[in-house]
């Protein structure tokens, strides 16, 4: 049994006018209180300083990190934005963020770092200066030579794991999207994360209907009925533990939680709306099918309140406690994998 990681963990500082600065400098200030694995904290170091006033040290590779994270927070310095004002984003600070996420991330493939936690960013700043990806699950996903639809994301919390099979599209768009095929992927890959990333041995997956009452037979849509039980059906077949289609309105109380290892969404909101309600400083962004380790607190940049020492880091400090315990997880998984072939 593997009780612990080694490799210092890299944080994409996000963008620097941002509160992920902050939240960084602030997670580090709880570093003992927490017991957090050592990170260090990729970016411009100046970011850093505008949002925080504590002990920083400049270093040149991710091992340096573990001789000065006691005493200051590490910083992996990797350009100068210029001036910074929180709350007032730029173009170069853009092009900051961008540097930092694309250096953390070659970080975390090469071993180098054992996860990448990313700090909250722009999309519009980002595709001001020629980000072309949705976001950062789907741009690391490209790095690491994973197909955009084999890269899930799953938000988590103390109690809660929720993933939302369709995400950034209109509510109007996503009956017309959700296929057996889709579903049937979302459903595999959190199986596969739930065992690999969690520890849990036989999964079962709570999938919620589209419409409400889960469609009441056909009484209100026919999409359960045309989708979501033959795709249900045919993966309990296989071996599967789905239940469902379940109504959303009735399946994330705390007793209805307790018979399922995650619940499956049909829609953006359906999955973070309970999420957030219930872990809302605690909630952790995190993608499956990944060969690195990714996550992130599950909140934007606050622009609205950075720089005012207002910004909680518990959304980061969950995100880097559970980044260390999915890396005790998948070794765990390995080593298991490694042993069962050996006999």
């Amino acid at each position: 049994m593997v009780t612990g990681t080694s490799a210092p963990f890299a944080i994409s500082a996000g963008d620097p006018a941002g509160v992920g600065p902050e939240i960084i400098g602030k997670a580090w200030d709880r570093r003992n209180a927490d017991n957090l694995h050592c990170f260090f904290a990729v970016g411009d170091a100046a970011s850093i300083a505008a949002h925080w006033q504590g002990p920083t040290a400049i270093i040149a590779t991710p091992n340096e990190a573990q001789n000065c994270f006691q005493d200051a927070l590490p910083i992996m310095h990797i350009g100068d934005n210029g001036p910074i004002t929180p709350g007032n984003p730029t173009m170069s600070g853009a092009h900051i963020a961008f540097q930092a996420l694309e250096s953390a991330t070659g970080l975390a493939r090469s071993g180098a770092a054992g996860a990448i936690i990313t700090a909250p960013v722009s999309k519009k700043q980002l595709y001001d200066v020629g980000f072309t990806h949705p976001g950062q699950t789907e741009f690391i996903a490209e790095r690491c030579g994973i197909a955009r639809e084999n890269a899930i994301m799953m938000l988590a919390g103390p109690s809660l794991r929720v993933v939302p099979i369709t995400t950034h599209i209109a509510l109007n768009d996503v009956a017309a999207t959700l296929t057996q095929d889709m579903i049937r992927n979302r459903i595999i890959a959190s199986v596969n994360g739930l065992k690999r990333s969690f520890g849990i041995e036989d999964p079962v997956i709570a999938l919620a209907g589209l419409n409400p009452h889960a469609g009441e037979n056909g009484e209100m849509g026919n999409e359960e009925i045309e989708i979501l039980i033959p795709c249900i059906e045919k993966l309990n077949g296989a071996g599967y533990k789905i239940l469902g289609p379940l109504p959303a309105d009735t399946m994330f109380h705390a007793e209805a939680r307790a018979h399922y290892d995650a619940a499956l969404c049909c829609y953006h909101d359906q999955a973070l709306i309970p999420l957030k309600t219930l872990y809302f400083h605690e909630a952790v962004n995190l993608t499956l099918g990944l060969p690195i380790i990714r996550t992130s607190p599950d909140h934007g940049t606050a622009f609205n309140i950075a720089g005012q020492n207002i910004a909680r880091p518990d959304s980061m400090i969950a995100a880097i406690k559970m980044a260390e315990q999915i890396a005790i997880h998948r070794a765990n998984f390995e080593q298991y994998a490694h042993d069962s072939q050996s006999d």
